[in-house]
């Protein structure tokens, strides 16, 4: 799609909410929900990614663990970060030690524009992941296929429950995992998927890094709006 047909499509989708809109359009909630991780249908909207598809030898798994005294599920991500390569590996990988969860595509579109935060309710091993936000391709060139990809860092402490809160303002654009040096804002009204991964090197200073194992604890993702 080309990016006069992007504009003049997302004007007339604009048109449309105008014409249906309700309540909760002229005042949106304060947050708005966008992951639980309180069953095991959960897991059916995501899937993983890992070094491994390219001749490293990282792993990870995701499940849901089992509620407690009546509380919800949470999700579980974690695995094992490794700097080896399979030498028998047709590919010649550059670096290894990462892996990652990724939603699945959303049906249509995610509008966040209402909101200026993600928040995550998460409990960790005092590691550092990224939090990604895909939306649709529009700093990338129309030829090429990739979403475009905006992270930030999630320092998890270990041990306690944490709310993570990060300004969409924060997240930077990325392109195959490195910061595009240019000028560039998200459109958060067209997200199209989310991620959160781990790399065995990076991150913030004092966080846990290295191989080895990794596990957070996911409790929700959330969209906030903390401006008024």
């Amino acid at each position: 799609m080309s990016r006069f047909r992007a504009l003049w499509q997302a004007s007339i989708n604009a048109t449309k909410r105008a014409l249906t809109w309700n309540l909760e359009d002229l005042v949106p909630p304060s947050e708005r929900y966008i992951f639980k991780f309180d069953s095991k249908e959960e897991l059916k909207r995501w899937h993983l990614y890992s070094d491994s598809e390219y001749g490293g030898l990282s792993s990870a798994s995701l499940e849901i663990k089992d509620s407690v005294n009546g509380s919800s599920g949470t999700g579980v991500f974690s695995g094992n970060l490794s700097l080896d390569v399979d030498e028998s590996s047709r590919w010649n990988i550059s670096r290894s030690g990462f892996c990652g969860m990724r939603s699945k595509k959303f049906d249509g579109f995610i509008d966040l524009d209402a909101y200026d935060t993600l928040a995550l309710k998460v409990k960790g091993d005092g590691r550092c992941y990224i939090s990604t936000i895909y939306t649709e391709n529009w700093v990338n060139s129309p030829g090429q296929q990739e979403d475009n990809s905006w992270q930030a860092f999630v320092f998890v402490p270990e041990g306690n429950w944490y709310i993570a809160k990060i300004p969409l303002a924060r997240y930077l654009p990325t392109w195959r995992g490195n910061v595009i040096d240019a000028k560039l804002e998200m459109n958060p009204s067209r997200v199209v998927g989310m991620s959160l991964s781990v790399n065995a090197e990076g991150g913030v200073p004092g966080a846990r890094s290295g191989p080895g194992d990794f596990r957070v604890e996911i409790d929700w993702i959330k969209a906030l709006r903390m401006q008024s």
